[in-house]
C-alpha cells in the first residue's frame, strides 16, 4: 500500500481537487494508539493494488500533526476522533468511521 503523507493543511486543497476524479481517503493515525495501529494494519492487510485506482489513500500522523488534524475537522465538518477514517468525493466529506468501525470492506463499498 502506497500511502501519501499529509502533512500540511494546504494539501487539503489538492485532496479536495483530486477528489473531482478520484475517491481521496484520509487515514488520521495514532502512533501511540493500539486501536489505531490494529485499523490501520487491518487495511494494510486487505489493501489490493488495484484499490489505489478506485481511492487515493493519504495518512495522517495526528501525533506530530495535530494541527492538521484540528484544521481536516473544520474543513470537512467532521468531529475529530482518532483512529479516523474520511473519504472525499468532489470535496467532501462523504463517509466517516472511527475506532473499530473502521472496516476494509465498507471503505470500498464508497467507490462502488
Amino acid at each position: 500500500m502506497n500511502w501519501h503523507p499529509l502533512t500540511t493543511s494546504d494539501q487539503l486543497n489538492s485532496i479536495d481537487q483530486a477528489s473531482q476524479q478520484q475517491l481521496q481517503l484520509i487515514l488520521k493515525h495514532s502512533t501511540r494508539c493500539s486501536i489505531s495501529s490494529a485499523a490501520l494494519s487491518r487495511i494494510e492487510r486487505n489493501w489490493q493494488d488495484e484499490d489505489s485506482k478506485k481511492i487515493n489513500p493519504n495518512y495522517l500522523d495526528l501525533i506530530q500533526y495535530r494541527d492538521v488534524s484540528n484544521f481536516i475537522a473544520s474543513h470537512y465538518g467532521i468531529e475529530h476522533q482518532s483512529p479516523q477514517i474520511l473519504i472525499i468525493k468532489n470535496g467532501k466529506c462523504i463517509y466517516s468511521a472511527t475506532h473499530f468501525d473502521i472496516n476494509y470492506q465498507e471503505i470500498m463499498s464508497q467507490s462502488i
